[in-house]
This record gives C-alpha cells, structure tokens and sequence, in this order.
C-alpha cells in the first residue's frame, strides 16, 4: 500500500496550525493578565509595592525619546534605532543563456542609542527592544544608485556572466516621538530608574498598537488557525479514508479474482479426470481442448473476446 502523502502533509500542516492557535490563544490570554499602568508615576508606585521575588510584567504606552539621538544620513530624521541596507542590484545569466534579475545584501548595520517613553508623567527606559515582538521599523528614505559604465567594468562584468544596476540603499528608523505601548518585565534600580525589558518566561511587545487591539489581533489569529487547522484536518482525513477505502476494495477484487481462477482450474481438473475414467486418447484431447479456461489471462476477470495468434517467419512478407 503506497503511502498517500498528500493526506499525511495534510494532517501534519493541522496539527502544526493547531498548535499554532493555541499559542497565539495563550498568549491573548497572558496579555489580559497583565497589568496595566495608567502612567509612569503610577507604575512607580505599583513597583514600590510589588513583591521582590516575583516579576512584575506590565504594560506602559508613551511617547519615544532620547537625550542622545541617531540622525539618518540619507532623510536626517531623528530615531532611536536606525537600520541601513545596501543591496547590490544586477543580472545574470542562467543555465538557459537568458537574463535574470537578482540582488546580493552588501551591508548591514543596526544601531541603537539608549530611549525611554515619556507620557508627561516620568520616564520608562526601553532595554532590548529590537528583540521584542510587533517592533515596525518605519522606512525612512530608499535611494537607488546607479552604477558607472565603463568600457572596462563592462568587458569584466561580461565575463563573469553579470550587470551590475546599482545599489538600493535603505534606512528604517524608529523616530522620536512616536507612541508605542510597551509589554515587558518592569524593573527599578536603586537611583529609581525604571526599566521594561524582555521577562525570563512571558510576553515582550514593542508596538504601536495599543495594548487592547494587539489582544484582538491575537484573537482573530488564533481563530484564524484553528479554522484553517479543521479544514486540512478534514481534507487529509479524506485523502486518507480514500486511499483506505481503495486499498480495500483492490484486496477484495483481488482476493474474488484468485478465488475464481481456483474454482475455475478445480472445475477443469474435474472435468479432466472424468474424461480419462472411459475414453479414448483422442477423447480426452478433444475434451481437453474444449475445456480452455475462458477467463482472460491479463486481467483475470472476464472472458476474453480475442486471442492473438502468432504467424511463422516464411509467412511474413516484407
């Protein structure tokens, strides 16, 4: 029995959005338990009075700042993370002697001053943010530059089978003075800074989006899968039931098929030795070759309606 793998991709893809679903469910559920600062100065206050054993996960919205930011070279927008790609355009040929697009990433470079949120109450500084999840990068500038021909660059290019476009450089930046709601673990030292990084074991966020909407987002997601989830589930149960159900009826049409072919060569030999009992040579070869089992030798299944006959060699004429 051949495995039907397409069923079985098809239960595995289910059991994998499952599990999927459920992550995404449990963690719309740890964002509801979290608890939630009205302001800086409250949270200043719950960490005064939170226990020191156990970690206090919470979550803070605020406005982006910086007393040292970066400056982007390409826009001059001021951020606190900046992000820059270089990515070297070109074509080349391939193994069919045509032209194809392609790029190669040239450089990459991430930087990241200290930055805290600010809601006019207090400050909460931010540690490890670009590890958190839901972090969007807003992209500040995209220059193409394009590459200088010469005679020379383009015979070695030409050689090496390429063409060099250009260069796409990118720069993403998180500006000051954006509003972000944080979802960390709430830390404060003993000068009384307060800090939200990523919690030993729970959610860590860093978005836009307020704490509410991700809890909804993370609900429609976990819907999401579990739907997708019941319905390769369905679908590889049907593969599989199909290839059961097949398997099955060939066994049962073979096993008719042998048990027919016996009943058939048990009549002949039967009908072989009562021939022999009374009669004559040439009876019994008359018999016998009016007893030819009528079953077809290639399928086995019905009588056969033709019967190729060979012809000798003096017999065929070119």
């Amino acid at each position: 029995m051949m495995i039907p793998w397409g069923g079985v991709g098809c239960c595995l893809s289910a059991a994998a959005l499952y599990l999927l679903g459920r992550s995404s469910g449990r963690d719309a559920e740890v964002l509801r338990s979290v608890a939630r600062a009205g302001s800086m100065k409250d949270l200043a206050a719950i960490l005064d009075t939170a226990s020191k054993v156990l970690p206090l996960v919470v979550a803070v919205s605020g406005r982006v700042g910086s007393d040292t930011p970066l400056i982007c070279q390409q826009s001059g927008m001021r951020g606190v993370i900046v992000e820059e790609t270089a990515e070297q355009h070109f074509l080349k040929h391939n193994d069919a002697g045509s032209w194809i697009q392609d790029s190669a990433v040239m450089l990459s470079v991430s930087k990241e001053v200290p930055w805290y949120l600010d809601d006019g109450t207090g400050r909460v500084y931010v540690v490890g943010a670009r590890a958190a999840a839901g972090l969007i990068l807003t992209v500040a500038s995209e220059v193409f530059e394009e590459s200088g021909r010469t005679l020379v660059r383009g015979t070695l290019d030409y050689l090496q089978g390429l063409k060099m476009l250009g260069v796409k450089r990118t720069e993403r930046v998180l500006p000051t003075g954006t509003s972000l709601t944080v979802v960390g673990e709430a830390i404060k030292d003993d000068v009384g800074t307060i800090r939200i990084q990523r919690p030993h074991k729970g959610p860590f966020y860093v978005s836009p989006k307020s704490i509410d909407q991700l809890i909804l987002n993370l609900g429609k997601w976990a819907k999401l899968y579990r739907l997708a989830s019941m319905g390769f589930a369905t679908f590889g149960v049907f593969l599989l039931a199909k290839r059961a159900i097949q398997h099955f009826l060939e066994r049962k049409r073979r096993h008719e098929m042998q048990k027919r072919v016996l009943n058939a060569a048990a009549q002949m030999q039967a009908r072989d030795a009562e021939g022999g009992n009374g009669t004559s040579d040439a009876e019994s070869n008359s018999k016998k070759d009016q007893l030819v089992l009528d079953i077809c030798v290639i399928c086995l299944e019905q009588e056969y309606n033709a019967v190729f006959v060979p012809l000798p060699h003096n017999l065929i004429t070119t």
